[in-house]
């Protein structure tokens, strides 16, 4: 395709592009979080699912053809999929969202050995979709994204692959592929996930990563996985065997974020992204949501981040007994939740949370179904789904003995999880006694 094409050229483009999501790992870092669920299906800003970024930015740019793969505890992956994405699937229209669970389409013993592999095991899938180009994604990061200003960016270069690339402060920058390009935008050089990162040129604090975004001619594609398949030494990884050897070759051209991010109209100089793959950073990117004006933009409806519609009635705040009034400062509340006189600050919670009379809460997220006994305090915490707390209790306040019961992250924040109270009670029955009356 020529440097300079007209709009019905690059509507083509959009439409002969695949999209496939990588969904299948469990994202050990987020602890208890993914130990029920895959990483992308963690829920995120009292709505969302992490994976809906990924899949909103592919709607709202025009890419209608989706493959989600999934392997690590995809059951609630699935639901959330089957629940909340099958609008979307129009066979007339050669539009869908498809699941691509690891299902040993190769051969009877493997199952997806890494992401390259992940995608060769789905190769006659893909070439049922007779497309020009491959976007491969990651479903655990939280951005807002035009992929399409990427695919005409990638079109320019004239290569066969491009990489989505930021610069992030350099001592967080170990846990990503990083890259080092030329005057001409042409990745030079590729490590996976260096304990010393290489900083940029002039700016030795920033490191230029990897956003796990790629785009392949399909052709090429194929070419490489084949390749690699026939490579007993490889690990079948994108990150750690494809890219370092096709940057070898010259062949990767470095897209830069600044071009394609959906900027937050309050903050037009963010370019919002996160991964969110520790308890820290989690926690962080929702508590963010409840500033005044965010980093990321959930609420711009030029750019929506679509997801799986709870039929459930509005929040509802009422005075206790005692006729105290609930009071609600800078927090995200999701539908369903009932407040009955208590105190919510700078906190985030989902859909169906009960918070009884005389609470505190502050920087909380909660997530579903979670009953909150009278009486709690709590701050600087995470509140896994379906958890019941017991009356007066409070975590956040003696690290020391939050320790003793739950996870503490290390910038000292507490995660609950039902089994992590369920061993409590076991321990300290006294503390359930009035749950059970």
């Amino acid at each position: 395709m020529p440097k300079s094409f007209n709009i019905s050229n690059q509507l083509l483009a959009i439409k002969k592009t695949t999209a496939l999501i990588l969904a299948g790992g469990r994202g050990s870092r987020l602890k208890e979080l993914t130990d029920i669920r895959a990483k992308p299906a963690v829920h995120f800003g009292g709505k969302f699912r992490i994976i809906d970024f990924a899949l909103s930015n592919c709607l709202n740019s025009g890419i209608r053809k989706m493959g989600i793969m999934t392997q690590y505890k995809s059951d609630s992956l699935l639901c959330h999929i089957q629940d909340g994405w099958t609008f979307l699937n129009n066979n007339h229209m050669g539009e869908f969202v498809r699941v691509l669970p690891a299902q040993q389409r190769i051969d009877e013993i493997h199952w997806y050995q890494g992401t390259a592999d992940a995608v060769y095991q789905n190769l006659d899938i893909l070439r049922s979709y007779d497309g020009d180009y491959v976007l491969i994604l990651s479903g655990d990061h939280v951005y807002k994204m035009d992929y399409s200003v990427m695919l005409m960016d990638h079109i320019r270069s004239i290569c066969p692959c491009s990489i989505a690339c930021i610069e992030v402060p350099r001592e967080d920058a170990s846990a990503f592929g990083c890259m080092q390009v030329d005057e001409n935008n042409m990745i030079v050089d590729f490590i996976e996930k260096p304990e010393n990162p290489p900083a940029i040129p002039g700016k030795p604090d920033k490191t230029l990563i990897s956003m796990g975004i790629y785009i392949f001619e399909t052709s090429f594609l194929f070419k490489l996985l084949d390749e690699d398949n026939k490579d007993p030494s490889s690990s079948h990884d994108f990150g750690k065997d494809i890219i370092p050897k096709i940057v070898k070759q010259g062949y990767v051209h470095a897209h830069n974020y600044e071009m394609s991010c959906v900027r937050n109209r309050a903050k037009q100089q963010i370019c919002y992204w996160k991964d969110v793959g520790t308890v820290d950073s989690f926690w962080a990117a929702n508590l963010d949501l409840t500033q005044e004006y965010p980093d990321l933009d959930i609420y711009d409806t030029s750019w929506p981040i679509w997801t799986k519609g709870a039929q459930l009635p509005p929040v509802k705040f009422i005075r206790d007994p005692e006729k105290r009034t609930s009071v609600s400062v800078n927090s995200v509340i999701s539908v369903g939740c009932v407040i009955f006189g208590s105190e919510i600050y700078y906190s985030v919670l989902f859909n169906s949370v009960r918070v009884e009379p005389e609470c505190h809460l502050e920087q909380v997220v909660v997530f579903p179904s979670v009953v909150i006994s009278k009486g709690c305090r709590i701050r600087k915490a995470i509140i896994e789904r379906n958890c019941v707390l017991p009356p007066n209790m409070e975590i956040g306040y003696d690290e020391e003995e939050d320790r003793r019961h739950f996870h503490v992250s290390p910038k000292g924040v507490v995660l609950v999880t039902g089994a992590m109270l369920k061993k409590l009670k076991e321990d300290r029955p006294d503390l359930f006694a009035d749950l059970s009356r």
